[in-house]
């Protein structure tokens, strides 16, 4: 049962926005910034931002060599370079629009781990500084073996130091993000779960529990759960993460990866934070289930043992999951539905770096009536 208060003034809005993660808040941010006169709301089932958008370690990336060389492979030279550009784009206006001492960002470098001292990676690597360069005026990939030794790892050949990758606080990102929504009067509503939504006639309906919303327009940035509303072609991706606490002060700073890219490792305030693994059972990781995969956790301690801390003693402080989404390439799927339902899904698991830039795009097609291709 409802009021006519009620229905006149928590019910309809010009836009809803289905998801409080990156994108979704976003997208709000970007359709107040070009038109500060929509009635906005975000609706988020969980009572924290479901997802991923702050269940990652909190990476500023954009893609490792053999990452950008795997996708050359499967995407072309094209599409790999837009998905940079994309990637990059979307750092500098999450930077641009928060700034940078909210999110707590540091340009510390990233590093590409390798077993073998000269792998056939590197052969490449002057070839992807190249085409770079167009994206960053710059040379992005260097080879850094000579740091190897004072990093402390195990096992290490060779490495490539990436000088553009930095970390950063998703925990800030978020709250800021979430801050800067509010402020420019956009409505949020948390433990809101979704059952339903349908379109008719230029009218779209949300139905939340007891409650129906209404809306001109409703987007749909629910990542790897909007299979639960409509029918979509994506693959839900879990990804462990591990806050690490080591006895001794750690010797080495920035961001690490290593087995193009399944697995990677940060400083955090002389912490580690390490996470992946899901390739060795993907089928498994294929989830939406938050639950912990013993036999990758168990990888994960044994590389922390093996390669990053040896000889050390540490302490597992925190474990958790994220779900991630992918489609059938890594780029992201932005479109049109309908005259009514927009979505910006299957971030690849670069939320983080693509998705204030997903949720630009969204903002742009909704403003200018939309367009049926994927961006």
């Amino acid at each position: 049962m409802i009021s006519l208060w009620e229905k006149q003034s928590f019910l309809c809005y010009d836009v809803i926005i289905i998801g409080a993660g990156i994108t979704g808040l976003s997208t709000a941010a970007s359709l107040k910034e070009k038109n500060p006169k929509l009635n906005i709301l975000i609706l988020e089932k969980g009572l924290l931002p479901t997802g991923a958008s702050t269940k990652n370690a909190g990476f500023a990336c954009f893609g490792s060599l053999t990452e950008l060389l795997s996708d050359y492979q499967k995407m072309g030279k094209d599409s790999t370079l837009s998905l940079v550009e994309q990637r990059w784009k979307g750092l500098h206006l999450t930077r641009k629009r928060l700034g940078d001492q909210k999110i707590d960002i540091q340009m510390k470098s990233g590093y590409e781990l390798f077993f073998e001292k000269d792998p056939e990676a590197f052969d490449h690597l002057d070839d992807i500084n190249v085409e770079l360069h167009s994206i960053f005026g710059r040379k992005v990939y260097r080879k850094a073996h000579e740091k190897i030794k004072g990093f402390g790892f195990r096992s290490i050949q060779g490495m490539i130091e990436n000088v553009l990758e930095g970390q950063l606080d998703t925990g800030k990102l978020m709250h800021h993000l979430w801050q800067y929504c509010t402020s420019l009067r956009v409505d949020i509503l948390t433990g809101a779960q979704v059952k339903a939504i349908d379109a008719n006639n230029g009218d779209a309906k949300v139905y939340c529990q007891d409650l129906v919303f209404s809306s001109k327009y409703l987007t749909l940035c629910t990542n790897a759960f909007t299979s639960e509303l409509i029918p979509i072609d994506l693959t839900p991706g879990r990804g462990i993460v591990l806050s690490i606490r080591p006895e001794q002060p750690l010797s080495f700073q920035g961001t690490f990866h290593y087995d193009e890219g399944f697995y990677y490792f940060r400083d955090y305030y002389e912490r580690v934070l390490f996470g992946g693994g899901r390739n060795i059972d993907f089928e498994s990781e294929c989830t939406t289930d938050f639950t912990i995969n013993t036999q990758v956790k168990s990888k994960l301690e044994q590389d922390l043992n093996c390669i990053i801390l040896p000889d050390q003693e540490f302490e597992i402080e925190m474990t958790w999951t994220g779900i991630m989404a992918f489609g059938q390439t890594k780029n992201p799927t932005i479109r049109k539905v309908n005259e009514c339902i927009f979505i910006g899904v299957g971030l690849g698991g670069m939320g983080v770096a693509v998705g204030s830039q997903v949720g630009e795009q969204l903002a742009k097609m909704i403003l200018e009536g939309g367009d049926e291709n994927q961006i």
